[in-house]
């Protein structure tokens, strides 16, 4: 008698992703860089709309301005958090966004300033997010997407490094698209800011990517690197350096929106039109 087959090994560890959130509850403030960067990015995208969103669900504790602007603008916010710790400080529920077990049409607005791309499941993340939303709510979120990271890409992989795994795979702009048009999302517009960063050495960038809550959630976990190893990798980082000796980095944040389908929302362009746009999709008035 012929059996199932297995279940696919999960890509990610989220045991990994809860220390790793949980580690961001203890760092200084202004040590992550880029959430404030996101943050303003989304928070000027919903400046577009022209609506009130009076539920609103936002994934991800460690950004507490975030939470406080979309109060500020008149929404009641629930905090959906996978690190205990962070969850417990925030007040949030802890759960992880490609399980979330809430009521369906609950929310308005989903803000989700990172973390898709190292998910699971991101299909049936997206399908419960599309559940939660009301009927013309906004989902409206960024990740660090494909083209991120090139020059730590190439020191990790360099003479002298084990060829392992140890960076994530990336989601780039036409996938998000698709995946937004697959999971139910009206309108959906996907668009990139490519965000410049340069670095004196290899450990700057690693305490920022960890700061960030960028490190590895790989599963297995890659074997750390050898003292040898690290040695190597530093020095084919440094060898990408601008002539003043820093190294520019790229981070291509990608910005996605979609609308839980209602019956009075404009009918989208023509597909391969170019009529789309993420202001034409965001100013809309109810």
């Amino acid at each position: 008698m012929s059996h199932p087959p297995a279940p696919p090994r999960p890509l990610f560890s989220p045991a990994r992703q809860r220390a790793q959130r949980d580690r961001l509850a203890a760092l200084m403030p202004g040590a992550d860089f880029l959430a404030p960067i996101i943050a303003e990015t989304l928070l000027d995208r919903l400046s577009m709309v022209t609506r009130a969103f009076p539920r609103a669900l936002l994934i991800g504790a460690h950004d507490a301005a975030l939470a406080a602007h979309l109060r500020a603008g008149g929404s009641e916010v629930t905090i959906l958090e996978a690190g205990p710790r962070l969850a417990a400080r925030a007040g949030a529920i802890e759960g992880e966004a490609d399980a979330i077990d809430l009521p369906f049409a609950s929310f308005d607005l989903i803000v989700w300033p990172g973390g898709l791309d190292a998910v699971n499941d991101v299909p049936g993340a997206l399908v419960r997010l599309r559940a939660l939303l009301a009927p013309d709510g906004l989902l409206l979120g960024a990740l660090v997407g494909d083209g991120s990271l090139p020059r730590l890409r190439r020191a990790v992989t360099a003479e002298g490094v084990r060829p392992i795994a140890r960076l994530h795979p990336q989601i780039d702009l036409a996938a998000m698209g698709n995946l937004l048009q697959r999971t139910g999302f009206a309108l959906p517009v996907v668009d990139v800011d490519a965000l410049t960063v340069r670095y004196g050495d290899l450990f700057t960038l690693v305490r920022d990517l960890r700061a960030s809550g960028l490190s590895s959630r790989l599963a297995p976990a890659p074997p750390p690197l050898t003292r040898d190893e690290v040695v190597h990798a530093a020095t084919a980082f440094l060898e990408q350096a601008d002539p003043d000796g820093r190294v520019a980095e790229t981070f291509r944040l990608i910005h996605f929106s979609g609308w839980a389908p209602h019956p009075d929302q404009p009918k989208p362009a023509r597909r391969g039109s170019g009529g789309a746009s993420l202001a034409e999709a965001l100013k809309r008035g109810v």
